[in-house]
């Protein structure tokens, strides 16, 4: 049976965008990018992005001329961080047009007190949350609420610590108000972050791949060595540059299954329809190889960028270099296939 993909793929030029519409376009589907003018001459490079539409910045996708436009194309929306960053969880939830995935666990994703509330229903060893500044007796990482890319991360280890991060933060107009700052236990070990897809069709949960962050300059201090280094006053920050492949050790599989099954399970229970598509648990492997989450991304992340052409993990499911993009267009072309495209997109 053939399978009518008069279906297109979009998503904002930004983020994972050319994994996700070279995935789309790989199985079959025409693509559309919604970039910022001033990004164009980027994507003006690939022939797997067959429409464009220019905005000036990524918010005017509200605007209904636009959101008329990509439902007269008959367009499905690819959520990405970009889109968390861009818009508010009220203007998320208010698109108009088919988005991949659960829109409404995005707001989970974003809402720190949400978050720590689906980790904890989804039987994730989590660090412990400093609730206030007076509080802080130990060292903790500070963060923002969302996703930043790490932009704005610092740490402190008492109140006056914090206070001279926040104070930085307020005057370089990152934040208005010291409430937008999230205190965490910092937890010493390996970060890792793990990606996994769900497939609501096959009701699999399949792990797709692993990376590591490259942070500035919190990774570029260690090259300086330590007797400069308590010369210099140096304020580490945790903005994201980059992306390191990784493989895990095969004995923690099990683990790393057992974290996506119960995740997909309490998503399901408190935010229904659940967790279709990619998401990602972000934390740290300690010296006892115990993993302890202290994020989640409810969409696909760019570590998955590491594997466009399938990540070790993937190859083990698939034979045709399967990235995370390509695995969404797949299942999209299956929910069409089977007519369940009710069940993965809101």
């Amino acid at each position: 049976m053939v399978v009518n993909l008069r279906k297109i793929i979009c998503t904002l030029g930004s983020h994972c965008s050319l994994q996700v519409l070279k995935g789309a376009k790989d199985e079959g589907f025409k693509t559309l990018l919604i970039t910022e003018k001033k990004r164009y001459h980027v994507y003006s490079r690939f022939n797997f992005i067959d429409h464009v539409i220019l905005v000036d910045k990524f918010r005017d996708i509200l605007e209904p001329s636009i959101q008329n436009r990509l439902n007269e194309l008959k367009s499905i929306f690819i959520p990405h961080g970009t889109l968390i960053s861009s818009l508010s969880s009220d203007e998320i939830e208010n698109i108009n047009v088919p988005v991949f995935g659960n829109k409404f666990i995005l707001r989970w994703e974003a809402d720190r007190s949400l978050k720590q509330k689906l980790m904890v229903e989804s039987k994730l060893q989590i660090p412990k949350a400093i609730k206030s500044k007076e509080e802080i007796n130990d060292l903790c990482i500070v963060k923002l609420h969302g996703a930043a890319g790490g932009k704005g991360y610092f740490l402190a280890s008492d109140k006056k610590g914090f206070e001279e991060g926040c104070n930085k933060l307020l005057n370089d107009n990152v934040i208005t108000d010291e409430n937008e700052l999230y205190i965490q236990e910092y937890v010493k070990g390996v970060p890792v972050f793990l990606h996994f897809f769900y497939s609501p069709i096959s009701g699999d949960i399949e792990f797709m791949g692993v990376d590591r962050r490259y942070e500035s300059d919190i990774d570029g201090i260690s090259r300086i060595p330590s007797k400069h280094q308590l010369n210099v006053e140096i304020e580490p920050t945790y903005n994201v540059v980059g992306n390191i492949p990784l493989v895990l050790r095969e004995s923690l599989l099990e683990e790393v299954y057992q974290m996506g099954e119960n995740f997909v399970r309490a998503s399901k229970r408190l935010v229904p329809p659940g967790i279709p598509g990619p998401f990602c648990l972000e934390g740290v492997y300690t010296k006892e190889a115990k993993f302890i989450t202290f994020e989640f991304s409810a969409r696909i992340v760019a570590g998955t960028n590491l594997y466009m052409s399938g990540s070790q993990y993937a190859n083990l499911l698939f034979e045709n270099g399967m990235s995370m993009g390509r695995r969404i267009a797949l299942e999209i072309k299956n929910g069409i296939y089977k007519r369940k495209l009710n069940t993965i997109l809101t």
